[in-house]
């Protein structure tokens, strides 16, 4: 061999390894990169993965808060419902306290266009003595007004009441009684709208008693009292028979 062939032998070799070594190199660097590369990555998913699960906790704990907000909104409406029914049951036992209570409360009235305060009690007696009397039971209508005057001789009824009293005490031919009555209701009450109606009445008692010139009298009290009404004019008729 000879001296330049070994040169080149050795040239060849160096250039050899140099390739060799710079291949080496570079699949080193590759190696490397794509190493880095995977622990970033790797890095990537892992923070992924927390920022997941802090989102499902995240998650968990609004789905509790609202769970929690949901009982809470169920309690109150359950609360308000019995609050409800409470109120409800309150307000029916003053109603109903109240509706008793009007049970027994004086109240505004009027009768013969006369108006009066009376307690309840005394209208409902009054209007069943009325009762009685206008389905023709005078006797009984007699018992009834006479009681109830007895019970409530302040009563604003008391007038109307004496007025019913001597035309069921007429009806029933006790026209001596019946007098009396009408001339108390006059006594108490001369401008009553009834007062005419009881004055002219007596006098027809008086006729019916056949006291004819006790009759005449009343008549022309009638006539001279209460101008002007009806009952002034049935005396004034009355009258003029009379003579």
């Amino acid at each position: 061999m000879t001296l330049k062939t070994s040169f080149s032998l050795r040239a060849v070799a160096v250039a050899t390894g140099l390739l060799l070594s710079m291949h080496t190199h570079a699949a080193l660097f590759e190696d490397t990169e794509a190493r880095r590369a995977i622990l970033d990555l790797r890095e990537r998913v892992e923070r992924q993965g927390e920022e997941i699960q802090n989102f499902q906790r995240s998650l968990l704990e609004q789905q509790n808060q609202f769970e929690a907000l949901r009982e809470e909104t169920a309690r109150l409406r359950g609360e308000k419902e019995e609050l409800t029914q409470e109120l409800r049951r309150q307000q029916a036992l003053s109603q109903g306290v109240d509706d008793r209570l009007k049970k027994f409360e004086p109240t505004q009235v009027k009768v013969d266009g006369v108006e009066f305060v009376a307690e309840p009690a005394e209208s409902k007696a009054y209007e069943e003595a009325l009762a009685v009397f206008r389905k023709g039971e005078f006797v009984a209508a007699v018992g009834s007004f006479s009681d109830f005057i007895k019970r409530n001789p302040k009563s604003g009824y008391v007038v109307p009441s004496l007025f019913w009293l001597g035309n069921a005490q007429y009806a029933s031919r006790d026209y001596t009684n019946a007098i009396k009555n009408f001339n108390t209701l006059l006594g108490k009450a001369p401008n009553h709208p009834r007062a005419p109606e009881a004055m002219l009445s007596v006098a027809n008692c008086q006729l019916e008693l056949k006291d004819i010139k006790a009759a005449r009298k009343t008549f022309g009290e009638v006539v001279k009292t209460y101008p002007q009404t009806e009952a002034a004019s049935a005396a004034s008729e009355r009258l003029a028979k009379l003579k």
